[in-house]
């Protein structure tokens, strides 16, 4: 009896020195098992929930042309960053990546690619796309998939593979059998992808990064407000107050979830992260059929259950596979 109780008390030491190894090592169970990747999950949830409210804010501005409001949307944000590096006294950080050349470079090609995402959003939610809108945000963690395969060596499953198949499968069945393209779906979904791929190459922290994208964009902002903004809120001095707060919020309705998904990146895969994107598009489809009563048609419905379809296998393959790892 004392034996076998000695045996027993063994087997638990052993298990436990297995379990030990196991979650200390770079092999884990899960995708969210360290603390830093705890700390990811919590900011991509954060980024993507207040990507899905968005457009009840920007539809307060459905009267504003879609450009303009991109173009208060990087001066305010440029301002409140401003105002966060100061605080943190980090501009020796925005002044040492300014002398780098490569990193300037590839920081003016994603904010190009920021600058096209925030305009194209910013239009389709005030001409009535906002199902489009979500879906090519449902579109987006799938192309995250394929992205990073190609560019950073992530390593997929034969699931993952039939994932993204089978979204391809969905847009191709909307062309060929409706004769309509999605193209606001596939620039959102294409643009901000391209734009989460570069910002993972620049060694950067999220909020020096942002600083110097929204000064990147910041001349021409100011230069097309003082020359070509026609509506009246472009002047603010003869706006009421709450037009002015509305205005001035897209600054913080900009630069939060952008904080947060730029943060999320530097401690996620970039395929897994693409798992959180769910949340936004979700929150936009139900905003845009219940709330704004935009019409799912036919062809809309049979590319939403691809998609939806190769999110649920994907969600799948993350689950068995423990997220997708980099090689």
């Amino acid at each position: 009896m004392k034996q076998e109780s000695r045996q027993n008390r063994e087997k638990v030491a052993a298990w436990r020195e297995s379990f030990s190894h196991i979650a200390g090592s770079g092999c884990q169970l899960n995708p969210f098992m360290n603390q830093t990747n705890k700390q990811g999950a919590v900011l991509a949830i954060s980024a993507f929930v207040m990507w899905g409210l968005a457009p009840a804010y920007f539809k307060l501005l459905a009267h504003v042309p879609s450009i303009e409001i991109m173009m208060y949307r990087i001066v305010w944000s440029s301002l409140l960053l401003a105002i966060i590096v100061t605080a943190s006294k980090n501009w020796n950080k925005i002044v040492d990546l300014a002398r780098d050349k490569k990193a300037m470079l590839t920081l003016i090609a994603s904010s190009s690619f920021l600058a096209f995402n925030w305009w194209l959003f910013i239009w389709a939610i005030n001409n009535g796309h906002i199902l489009e809108a979500s879906l090519g945000y449902y579109i987006n963690p799938l192309l995250n998939v394929a992205l990073g395969m190609l560019f950073l060596g992530e390593r997929l499953s034969k699931l993952h593979y039939a994932s993204v198949a089978l979204a391809v499968v969905g847009v191709m069945v909307q062309v060929v059998t409706f004769g309509s393209f999605p193209f606001v779906a596939i620039g959102l979904a294409t643009s901000f992808s391209i734009y989460g791929l570069i910002r993972k190459t620049v060694a950067i922290d999220s909020i020096s990064g942002l600083t110097i994208e929204s000064l990147v964009l910041l001349l021409p902002g100011v230069m097309y407000w003082c020359f070509y903004a026609s509506s009246p809120e472009s002047n603010m001095v003869a706006n009421d107050l709450t037009t002015n707060v509305i205005i001035v919020m897209a600054g913080v309705v900009t630069t939060a979830p952008l904080l947060c998904f730029v943060a999320a990146s530097r401690r996620l895969t970039y395929s897994t992260l693409g798992f959180f994107q769910y949340i936004g598009p979700s929150i936009m489809f139900l905003m845009g059929v219940l709330h704004y009563g935009e019409q799912v048609g036919q062809d809309r419905w049979l590319t939403f259950i691809f998609i939806w379809s190769a999110l649920a296998l994907f969600s799948v393959a993350s689950y068995r596979t423990g997220g997708v790892t980099q090689s």
